[in-house]
């Protein structure tokens, strides 16, 4: 089957959008930089709406050619997913919560059935449950399609039955910027029993008594800086602060204990940590210092039950697990109990009656190890086992896990070619049993192959490559191919399954992931060579992968194609300045791309507290100095550059739309490539954020978009 789209560049339509000139001074350790393009900046200002608009209508114009394209696109997304579905019921207390799906529907549905004997049972003990069957006596508890009505955009913030499970708390975005309603049912007539809490940060947990709910705010950076109470049913004006976190580097967060005695408080920078406990109990209390502060000691702890287990580096590297007792006031209360071995970091803990399971990074991948109790609750580090399935790119991770006293740990699996699948492994036994493999239709496993790569960077260190292809596409140097990255944070882009990527892998392209130093897949000294003053490894990693899949034949040298969101973005824009030969064509989403500009101004979200992650350039020149050579907006140069799809939201309050609207003003200006044929398209969606639109459907439609360009771009638009 072929597309109706045409060759690459076909449809040249109007001219692009240029915006004027209207300089703005910069001045920092004796450098003026003149950006023409700052006032884009003010989204309030009629011109730049209707800049943006323009823009919009630039891009329809050079894809409407790809029409039929997208909308294959979005019918093999829509023939590769089981529309109506479910997730695996999760055991509550003394019920079984539910996640449903059901075709036409942007938004799950959520509800639960009583534990019963006479519910039929299937792998596992867990309730066999058929999509779109409701079970007797199933009930709804959030209907979000429903609930979404007619909006342009909903998200949902977090989802918390009470103790009692007798209510039910949800929090809603309905613009895209991530600030939330909170709004609590009760679920035995019903009724919305409070919506007055606005304007939240992401988090909720009950109170042992079911009277008061947690919630966290953030503030104009958005970050998230304080933790409130909030007695349900009552005037929010009457709130309690339980915690503000005053240090800009630092965010803040909680979580509810397992056995729900417990609420666990988290303040934490890049390097740098604190933890609280609140006894749930005893809501309206104060809470109590869990760890303490020291600078560069990073830590986390889980309420155990009996005691405290706390995840932390003080003075290891790949980090530790210790134990303390549950009133340890600091660190000097650790008793160690077990380090990172070699190539590998210990990421946290999570503590049940029978056991306690350490999610870590091995050998490049996510991993689990179960770490059994001995009758007296001690833990037996000596007994401790890995759960392995055995592929070369497996990813295991935990599932969800509610119950203290389970006697099975449920687990998520998967790789490039294993769809997501849920097992559980008996804790006595070791037997594992899959749950669930979540149904692709129309996928056929044996079609593919995947593997690890090694790529060398230019200083020597191996680079690890995630690849996936057709096993009917030879190595030969002329297939079409899609290098994906990301490369800060300590994030790690693991080899898992992603539907939508068949329609490329059915198009010949080989579909590869560099796991590049600033990301954490190799540990925490992988993270520590990619930011601050390394941050030119990431792209250089990145070129090096891009180079060795041509080097191997799997790549045609004229046909590779990357992209990167967010901080990927950022990759993006900084590979395409440093070998912009590499790439035929870019797709850069949501993109970081006036790091310098953004991170020199301490009253937007990515600054202060990202100083640990990319240099204070403020009050260090060298960091100025550094950035400057690298930050894309500021590097374009007059060379040929690959095509590019940059994408935004206007209501993002993490990377904001002005980065690429300027980065892409700059590039149409400056770069000598015919942009007739490597078009520079800039996409803004109106009403949304960070990620993009709302709803799968209309998610899937977003990424035909870019999809269908990038295929256009590669001359791979007919199926194999």
């Amino acid at each position: 089957m072929t597309s109706t789209s045409t060759a690459p560049g076909a449809a040249a339509g109007p001219d692009a959008p240029r915006p004027a000139h209207r300089e703005t001074l910069r001045t920092h350790h004796g450098d003026t930089v003149t950006d023409p393009f700052e006032w884009l900046r003010d989204k309030e200002d009629p011109q730049v709406i209707a800049h943006l608009e323009a823009e919009n209508a630039y891009a329809d114009a050079r894809t409407a050619h790809l029409a039929g394209l997208r909308e294959e696109l979005v019918q093999e997304f829509v023939g590769h997913t089981q529309e109506t579905d479910l997730s695996v019921p999760v055991r509550r207390g003394d019920w079984w919560y539910i996640t449903r799906t059901t075709a036409g529907d942007d938004y799950p549905a959520f509800t639960r059935v009583a534990e019963s004997p006479e519910l039929p049972r299937g792998a596992g003990g867990v309730p066999a449950i058929e999509p779109g069957e409701l079970l007797p006596g199933e009930q709804m508890l959030l209907d979000a399609q429903a609930a979404a009505k007619d909006a342009e955009f909903f998200s949902l913030g977090g989802l918390a039955p009470s103790p009692e499970h007798d209510l039910l708390a949800h929090a809603v975005d309905l613009a895209g910027d991530e600030r939330f309603t909170i709004v609590v049912n009760d679920l035995t007539t019903g009724t919305v029993i409070d919506e007055s809490v606005t304007g939240t940060g992401y988090g909720l947990a009950f109170s042992a008594d079911q009277q008061w709910i947690f919630y966290a705010r953030v503030d104009d950076a958005w970050r998230q800086h304080q933790i409130w109470r909030h007695r349900i049913g009552g005037d929010p004006s009457a709130d309690d602060l339980v915690l503000e976190e005053p240090d800009e580097r630092f965010t803040v967060w909680f979580e509810r204990s397992r056995d729900g005695k417990a609420l666990v408080l988290q303040s934490s920078s890049t390097t740098t940590a604190e933890a609280w406990i609140l006894d749930l109990a005893d809501p309206t209390a104060a809470p109590r210092p869990a760890g303490g502060r020291r600078d560069g000691v990073d830590y986390t702890v889980e309420w155990a039950g009996d005691r405290l287990l706390v995840v932390h580096n003080d003075g290891v590297e790949g980090f530790a697990l210790a134990e303390a007792p549950l009133d340890a006031a600091d660190s000097s209360a650790w008793t160690p109990l077990l380090s990172a071995g070699e190539g590998e970091r210990l990421l946290g803990v999570e503590s049940f009656a029978g056991c306690v399971a350490l999610e870590l990074r091995a050998g490049g991948l996510a991993a689990v190890r179960v770490i059994p109790r001995r009758a007296d609750g001690s833990l037996d580090v000596e007994a401790a086992w890995d759960v392995d399935d055995g592929g070369e790119l497996d990813v295991v991770e935990l599932d969800t896990n509610p119950a203290w006293d389970s006697p099975a740990l449920r687990y998520q699996l998967t790789s490039l070619l294993t769809p997501a699948t849920v097992a559980q492994v008996d804790v006595a036994s070791g037997e594992r049993t899959v749950l669930r493999r979540t149904p692709v239709p129309g996928y056929d496993p044996e079609l593919y192959r995947e593997q690890r790569l090694w790529a060398t960077a230019e200083d020597g260190t191996a680079v690890p490559i995630s690849l996936v292809a057709r096993t009917d596409v030879p190595a030969d140097g002329t297939a079409p191919g899609y290098l994906y990255g990301y490369g800060s944070y300590e994030v790690s882009i693991d080899p898992s399954f992603v539907p939508t990527r068949l329609s490329l892998l059915d198009r010949g392209l080989v579909v590869a992931i560099a796991h590049v130093r600033g990301g954490g897949e190799m540990g925490r000294d992988w993270y520590e060579q990619g930011k601050i003053l390394a941050k030119k490894n990431s792209f250089s990693d990145f070129v090096a992968a891009a180079a060795h899949l041509v080097d191997q034949g799997l790549v045609a040298p004229d046909r590779l194609s990357a992209e990167g969101r967010s901080a990927g973005g950022l990759l993006m824009g900084g590979v395409a300045n440093l070998a912009p030969e590499r790439f035929r064509a870019i797709i850069a989403g949501v993109p970081f791309v006036d790091a310098l500009t953004t991170i020199l101004d301490p009253s937007l979200p990515l600054t202060v507290g990202e100083w640990e992650e990319w240099g204070n350039p403020l009050e260090s020149e060298e960091v100025y100095r550094y950035m400057k050579e690298y930050t894309p907006y500021e590097n374009v140069r007059a060379v040929e550059y690959p095509a590019i799809f940059a994408s935004t939201s206007l209501n993002d309050t993490r990377v904001f739309y002005v980065e690429p609207a300027k980065w892409v003003a700059r590039l149409r200006e400056t770069v000598t490539s015919d942009q007739t044929e490597r078009p520079i398209l800039f996409r803004c969606e109106m009403v949304a954020g960070h990620g993009g639109r709302s709803g799968r459907y209309r998610k899937w439609e977003q990424r035909a978009d870019e999809l269908a360009w990038l295929l256009d771009q590669l001359g791979a638009t007919a199926r194999v």
